[in-house]
């Protein structure tokens, strides 16, 4: 067991107003039913509980109407991959799981549990969700690490009849798809006109590119620490070799500075540098989103002096590309149909109603809105749920 750490270290710790906010933790369970005497307690507990528990036993389907099982949320993670700070294991990673089942509950009034699981390995991950999936109306994973990230979702998604959604994967390529639908419509271009590169190729950047090509984005080169990624290149793991046989029509094999000769828009998801030539040689009116934090690939106001349109990931500049805009609604929109699962229909869904939220407002600075307006939860999700209903995977 660890030292407790001496109340001096504590206090010094405590100056500090991040530490200070975090003391105790963020979250706690409440009541919804009250417990003020015996007849209420034979009800919320025994003998009245076993009725319901003899209910669901006979009815599994009414585990939906008689616990708070489809309004909760596991969020799972196993620390590897944590918010630009890397391997930092699970009880390090608990602060941020904690932070993302609050945004949860703020956002979209969605209750969700941090589950932080020490284990690595792909089996152990799957095999452990899966036991705790009774529990949960939908799964959140959260930063663990590519490329074992895409085998965990894709089996959870396989053996559970629940939403499962990668948030580092599919909330940032949702927010990056309205925020991209919003700069076409700006400058006058449709998606298919464009011509995108994608710095990086972990969970955001293979997300982000299989969600624009799926929404109809012309072409799309990726480029990965080792240059551009093209069909027959060596050493390119599996979801690499998928990206390579849908992506990169120009058969670009050099660097990323190269690729963007001409592109319409360049997405940073990669922690790298580009340099300010590189995005002058972009085609006119183009679009920068650069997403790293805290360090863009390109500095925004650099990239504004030759571009129409830049985003970051940070909120001290116009255009955040935040998650929090889609998940909480997603989430929401999935569970009141009881969906079974999130199709990448409700994906795209998602990312236009999310880009409508702007409106007539639209302009070179306002192309995503803020996560504080009250209109992006409500939006995202009813348009999930709507969406959910025309796939054919609600149950509600």
């Amino acid at each position: 067991m660890a030292a407790k750490p001496a109340s001096s270290s504590l206090d010094t710790l405590d100056a500090d107003p991040a530490f200070a906010l975090h003391r105790g933790g963020k979250l706690e369970v409440r009541s919804t039913v009250p417990v003020r005497d015996a007849d209420d307690l034979s009800l919320a507990y025994t003998p009245g509980v076993a009725r319901v528990c003899t209910a669901i036993a006979e009815n599994p389907a009414l585990v939906g109407d008689y616990t708070w099982v489809p309004n909760v949320v596991a969020v799972v993670s196993d620390g590897t991959a944590v918010l630009g700070l890397g391997d930092i294991g699970p009880s390090a990673a608990m602060p941020v799981m904690e932070g993302k089942a609050l945004l949860f509950k703020e956002f979209a009034g969605v209750d969700a549990v941090p589950i932080c699981l020490d284990c690595t390995d792909v089996d152990a991950l799957v095999e452990t969700v899966v036991r705790l999936a009774p529990s949960f109306g939908g799964i959140n994973l959260e930063d663990i690490s590519a490329p074992r990230c895409f085998e965990v979702e894709d089996r959870l998604r396989d053996l559970l009849d629940i939403p499962v959604f990668h948030d580092d994967q599919h909330g940032t390529a949702i927010v990056v798809l309205a925020a991209l639908q919003n700069a076409a419509r700006l400058t006058g271009r449709a998606l298919g006109d464009l011509r995108a590169v994608v710095a990086g190729a972990g969970a955001s950047g293979v997300a982000v590119t299989k969600i624009l090509l799926e929404a109809g984005v012309g072409d799309i080169a990726v480029a990965d620490s080792k240059g551009m990624i093209y069909e027959g290149r060596e050493g390119l793991n599996p979801v690499k070799e998928a990206l390579a046989r849908q992506t990169n029509r120009a058969g670009h094999a050099g660097s990323t500075e190269d690729a963007l000769a001409g592109a319409d828009v360049f997405i940073g998801l990669s922690g790298s540098t580009v340099p300010e030539q590189a995005i002058a040689s972009m085609a006119p009116e183009a679009v920068v989103f650069a997403l790293s934090n805290p360090t863009p690939e390109v500095e925004p106001d650099v990239a504004a002096k030759h571009v129409a349109v830049v985003a970051t990931g940070r909120s001290d500049h116009p255009n955040q590309i935040n998650n929090v805009l889609a998940f909480p609604g997603v989430f929401r929109g999935a569970l009141d149909v009881r969906a079974t699962t999130i199709t990448e229909n409700m994906k795209v869904a998602a990312a236009t109603a999310l880009a409508t939220v702007v409106s007539d407002d639209l302009s070179a600075t306002y192309v995503i809105p803020s996560p504080f307006d009250d209109r992006v939860a409500p939006a995202v999700t009813a348009a999930v749920a709507a969406q959910a209903r025309a796939d054919g995977v609600a149950r509600a």
